[in-house]
């Protein structure tokens, strides 16, 4: 199995309202991805609540192996739901690795 994860920050908002609409949209668009990739195999999407804290979003998903997560990333659904997020993203790091 192989653990997908990564963490979000987002550009600043006018406003909180706008700033939770984007971020309820990104958790929506990429927990909706669990029932249309057959590889995703699980997904946690969670909005950060401490705002000390420097990231907006953890997404931490699991696949069978390497080429399951890699036939995830190139899923037209998924790169829909990157192109949303590359339009309010100004950072992202991401780990991947073996369980």
């Amino acid at each position: 199995m192989v653990k997908h994860v990564v963490l979000f920050k987002l550009k600043e908002f006018a406003s909180e309202e706008e700033r939770m609409r984007k971020l309820n949209q990104i958790k929506l668009g990429l927990l909706n991805l669990k029932s249309i990739i057959e590889e995703l195999k699980s997904i946690e999407v969670g909005i950060n609540q401490n705002p000390k804290e420097q990231f907006d979003i953890a997404l931490t998903t699991t696949h069978d192996d390497m080429a399951g997560l890699e036939a995830y990333a190139v899923h037209p659904n998924h790169v829909a739901v990157g192109k949303i997020i590359r339009e309010v993203l100004e950072q992202r790091s991401c780990v991947d690795y073996v369980i």
